[in-house]
Parts: C-alpha cells; sequence; structure tokens
C-alpha cells in the first residue's frame, strides 16, 4: 500500500519544538523534536527493550531517556547510557529517520536511509519570489485512504458539484479532459473557452468578462500534488499559446501523508502571481480554501465508508482515466520496491 523510499511531510516546522512530539506515518511510529542547535530529529518511537514509546519519557539536552527504565538515545538513534548496566546492551538502538525543512514544512525519508537525496523533495518554483504572493498553509486529518485524496486530485470535474459555488461552474460538467502520463506522475488537465470565471477566482481578476480558463491537477508518485488555476481574457488561452499580460495563476500545492489505511494527513498551500504580501487576501484565500477542502474531506470520508461496506460492485467512469492510470503505476512502483529497487524522484 505504501512507497517507502520517498519524502513525506510530517508536519509544519513550527509545530516541531523543544519537546518530544510523536505523529504515525505509513504504519510507523515517530518521534520528534528540535535539538539546541535547531536541527529537527525523527526517531522510531520505541524503545528496544520494551517497546515503551519513547514520546513517553523525557528530552535530555539533545537526547532522549525512556520513561520506563532510562535507557537514553541520541539524535542518531544509538543507546548512550543504561543505569544499573556495565555496558550498553546488544541491539540497544532506534532508527533515526531522515529529516529535511522545506517551505515551511518537514520532509521525512520513510525508507532506505542512504537513498534520502534532498535534492528529490518536491520543488517550488515560485518560493521566497517577492513577486508572487503566499497563501499561508493549513492541514488536517481525513479519515480515508490517502488514494482516494489521489483521485480527488486528478479528477478537476468533481468542482462542478462539490464546490459549485467557490471552484466550480457549468463549464467544469462537460469539458473532456486530457490526460498526461510523466515518469513521477500524472496529469490531467482541459483548457474551457470563453467561460464565466468562478465565483472563488472572480474578485481577483485583472480584467472583466468571460475567459479562458485551464484547469491542470497534476499528482507526483507516491501522493504530492500541485493544482494549478489559470484565468485569462477570453479568446487569448490555449496550450502552447503564451500567457496574457493579465492571466492569473494560482499554484495549489497539497502534500497527503498517510497515517495508515485509514486516515491521511494532509497539508497545503498556495502561491499566487497578484498581491504579494498583501496579508488581507492571503487571508481570504486560506478561509475560502480551507472551507471548499472542508467540502472534499466530507465526500472523501463518504466515499471511504461506502468503498469499504459494499455490497454491489462500483463501477469507473471515463473521468476516472487519470486516477486510475496513475493507481496502476504507484502499484508497480511499491511491487518494484518490496521485490528490491524502486525510488521516487
Amino acid at each position: 500500500m505504501f512507497l517507502r523510499n520517498a519524502w513525506y511531510v510530517a508536519a509544519w516546522d513550527h509545530e516541531i519544538r523543544d519537546r518530544l512530539h510523536p505523529l504515525q506515518l505509513l504504519g510507523e511510529r515517530l518521534v520528534f523534536f528540535r535539538r539546541g542547535d535547531g536541527r529537527v530529529v525523527a526517531l522510531e518511537d520505541a524503545c528496544p527493550h520494551r517497546k515503551l514509546p519513547l514520546s513517553m519519557g523525557r528530552l535530555q539536552g539533545d537526547e532522549v531517556e525512556c520513561g520506563y527504565h532510562g535507557l537514553t538515545f541520541d539524535s542518531a538513534g544509538a543507546c548512550t547510557r543504561a543505569p544499573g548496566m556495565r555496558r550498553v546492551p546488544p541491539g540497544a538502538c532506534v532508527r533515526a529517520y531522515p529529516v529535511e525543512s522545506r517551505h515551511g514544512l518537514l520532509w521525512v525519508w520513510m525508507g532506505d536511509p542512504a537513498r534520502a537525496d534532498p535534492a528529490r523533495i518536491f520543488q517550488v518554483p515560485h518560493w521566497g519570489d517577492p513577486a508572487w504572493g503566499l497563501n499561508q498553509g493549513d492541514g488536517m486529518e481525513v479519515r480515508c485512504d490517502y488514494r482516494y485524496i489521489t483521485d480527488n486530485l486528478l479528477d478537476p470535474s468533481h468542482v462542478a458539484w462539490v464546490h459549485a459555488s467557490s471552484f466550480g461552474n457549468s463549464a467544469c460538467e462537460e469539458t473532456p479532459l486530457q490526460t498526461t502520463m510523466a515518469d513521477d506522475g500524472v496529469t490531467v488537465w482541459r483548457w474551457m473557452h470563453d467561460v464565466e470565471p468562478a465565483p472563488f477566482y472572480a474578485p481577483y481578476l485583472k480584467f472583466r468578462g468571460r475567459c479562458d480558463r485551464k484547469q491542470q491537477y497534476e499528482v507526483r508518485f507516491p501522493c504530492h500534488a500541485l493544482i494549478r488555476a489559470i484565468f485569462v481574457p477570453a479568446g487569448s488561452g490555449g496550450e502552447g499559446r503564451p500567457l496574457h499580460p493579465d492571466a492569473f495563476v494560482m499554484d495549489s500545492y497539497n502534500f497527503m501523508t498517510p497515517v495508515d489505511g485509514q486516515t491521511t494527513r494532509y497539508h497545503w498551500f498556495q502561491m499566487r502571481n497578484f498581491a504579494p504580501g498583501d496579508v488581507e487576501v492571503s487571508a481570504r484565500f486560506a478561509a475560502s480554501v480551507r472551507g471548499a477542502f472542508e467540502e472534499d474531506r466530507v465526500v472523501l470520508e463518504a466515499v471511504h465508508q461506502g468503498m469499504a461496506t459494499r455490497t454491489t460492485p462500483n463501477i469507473d467512469l471515463s473521468l476516472d482515466a487519470g486516477a486510475l492510470r496513475f493507481r496502476r503505476r504507484l502499484a508497480e512502483l511499491v511491487a518494484a520496491e518490496q521485490a528490491g529497487a524502486a525510488t521516487v524522484a
């Protein structure tokens, strides 16, 4: 179910402080803390003696002391103290996980540490660009299999019904979708020509009247997405054409981390090509996006339950093409990793 040789978002950087912070990722229990030098550490959250969670112990400087018998572990997972014993017992160590900070988020590598290349962390080209605004991110837990969220993020059509008052409009109901497969993921996209702007975006456009709109939903393995919204004056949009000077562009970055097979931790933020540094615009966008994702959460949790308890077969539709291709390739990558060889960019 899970691809382990990949980077996953564990938390917002600011959430991890100088205290023990337990989290579960991919069915594994980890404990995080920040050292005195600012570096974040992630260890297996289980003392090797009787598997008491280390998060129930104490942080002693830059080391973790088990709350059962005082075995103490450094940031590399090695036992540095075993009270009442002449020497550290063989096997007294815990797994340490590579951790990196990018885009205000903490990323953890869940597979073979030797393969943990920070260059493979999801890139955000306009991060820190003074010409682009940032809609401050948020997060939530969704009680569903993470693959239902990747399905949703490869489905531009659902906005016409789930987000009818915000992201969607009638153009989203009928315009055909295009699907593009790449080594690192799947993209589903379409241009909708000479349509009314969707309500969520309309107040922020630099032009008036009808528009050409592009929806681009890109999900990369194992479960991270870039959703791009483009609006340009009607008649000026289309694949391969340069963007109009008044183009509205918003890139939504979405990072899913499976807690287990039933729950997913979901983090996001947006970059926009207008109103940089405008705190009020950022706050309005953040609130609106959170509201839309709450709408998604209600649907996805119900889908998870419906599929788990179905008594008749479900069907697939043509609009599921991108999601199904993503799932098939992800399953191949998981199988290859289990056989001994895959790493995801």
